[in-house]
């Protein structure tokens, strides 16, 4: 079995944060821009996991897991102010809703 060199799980890494990110630009649909974040993280879980494992090193392993841990309470603490706010204006365009203006 032959290994997968290093640049190949880096290059995955970039295109899934640029996913991401140009799904962070252009959509205003708040689940939406949360997924996005998720694929930025889940990208940079990616190349910590691939140099952890090429290094020999577990550390990066282990700090995964806190960003896992940060992602998850994101997605929560996120969806329910997604339901919040669709329970007061409606919508879950981050455009139209001006909840959070002074």
């Amino acid at each position: 079995m032959q290994n997968i060199p290093l640049e190949y799980y880096l290059i995955l890494s970039g295109i899934i944060f640029i996913i991401g990110a140009i799904g962070m630009m252009t959509r205003r649909n708040a689940i939406i821009l949360f997924m996005s974040i998720e694929l930025m993280l889940n990208s940079v879980n990616l190349s910590l996991v691939a140099f952890s494992s090429f290094l020999g090193d577990s550390a990066g392993q282990v700090f995964v897991f806190f960003v896992m841990a940060v992602a998850a309470t994101e997605s929560a603490i996120g969806l329910a102010i997604i339901i919040a706010l669709f329970r007061k204006k409606e919508t879950v365009y981050v455009d139209e809703a001006n909840l959070l203006k002074w």
